[in-house]
């Protein structure tokens, strides 16, 4: 795999192509910002691995397949802050990562040593209906509905991961091919803004949440207007963490990021999305609260994936 980070990328059309999800990201002034923002974090985050090197801390190691993380996905930066040794030889590691941002990707375990731990090698469909699925089960009540039969809006959403094309419609009607439909979450907070509870998963449970807030006509974009980092225990309930928690399970997902709506009218939670190369933190957290939700994943990084040998 190439080790130029601009390979992932291809321009056309005055947008960014994300080769591998499709994903297009208009180039303009606001994504110049974001590579700047990003670039500060980057460069702290680096410290923690030239730090690591310096001090000859060197375990535990950690090994992706098939694909390497590039360093904006959240993995990265945990990964250099908790100390793990990247390597490349799978056989020899002692943490072995399926990493594939592929909306459906199954690949058999490589080669790997006696008592490596594996890591997402479970998580094969994030699919939007497979996550309609698992929730349905986790939460014994339904986020997907029928369009035919569905009266009022509804939520028509891309089964591929990473589109973010969402949108309002009225049903009932006739679904498209390779869409899904869902419940509409009423998640509007006061100023004209919705709320998402973004939930980072580490060793299948809730380990950071990131309130991320944008303008009700930006619903489906990827463009938060403000970013509030938080806890589990804070955002929901006790009961609610062992929903996210069985969700996880549900969809063999032990490292990722969830999308979790609160609903007005009934309180209760709704998994909408699921990711398992999940992004670092939101580009408009500020960059204090980036370093610190970086240190609380790589806390709960060591304790799921290499707690020590008694």
């Amino acid at each position: 795999m190439s080790r130029n980070w601009l390979t992932d990328f291809k321009y056309e059309d005055g947008a960014w192509l994300v080769k591998k999800t499709g994903h297009r990201v208009p180039a303009n002034k606001s994504l110049a910002n974001d590579i700047f923002t990003w670039l500060s974090f980057y460069t702290l985050a680096q410290s923690w691995r030239t730090w690591r090197r310096i001090s000859g801390h060197k375990r535990p190691t950690i090994a992706f397949y098939p694909e390497k993380p590039r360093p904006w996905y959240f993995i990265w930066p945990v990964m250099h802050a908790s100390g793990a040794k990247l390597i490349s030889d799978t056989s020899v590691a002692d943490i072995v990562f399926q990493f594939d941002d592929s909306t459906e990707s199954h690949h058999t375990p490589p080669q790997t040593k006696p008592g490596a731990r594996l890591v997402n090698f479970d998580c094969n469909d994030i699919s939007k209906s497979k996550v309609g699925e698992a929730f349905e089960r986790a939460a014994g009540y339904s986020l997907a509905v029928d369009p035919r039969t569905y009266k009022g809006r509804m939520v028509e959403k891309s089964e591929k991961n990473a589109c973010h094309d969402g949108r309002v419609i009225e049903g009932p009607m006739e679904p498209i091919e390779d869409k899904t439909y869902q419940v509409l979450v009423d998640n509007e907070i006061e100023g004209g803004l919705i709320e998402d509870l973004r939930c980072s998963i580490c060793g299948g449970k809730p380990a950071v949440v990131f309130r991320k807030r944008r303008e009700i006509a930006r619903r489906f974009l990827n463009e938060n207007a403000e970013v509030i980092l938080d806890t589990p225990q804070n955002a929901y309930s006790s009961e609610e963490i062992d929903l996210i928690s069985r969700f996880a399970d549900e969809m063999g997902l032990e490292w990722g990021g969830v999308d979790v709506l609160r609903d007005n009218a009934s309180g209760k939670i709704y998994i909408v999305d699921a990711n398992k190369t999940d992004m670092g933190p939101p580009i408009a957290l500020n960059l204090g609260d980036k370093l610190k939700s970086t240190r609380r994943m790589a806390k709960a990084f060591v304790a799921a994936f290499a707690p020590k040998r008694k």
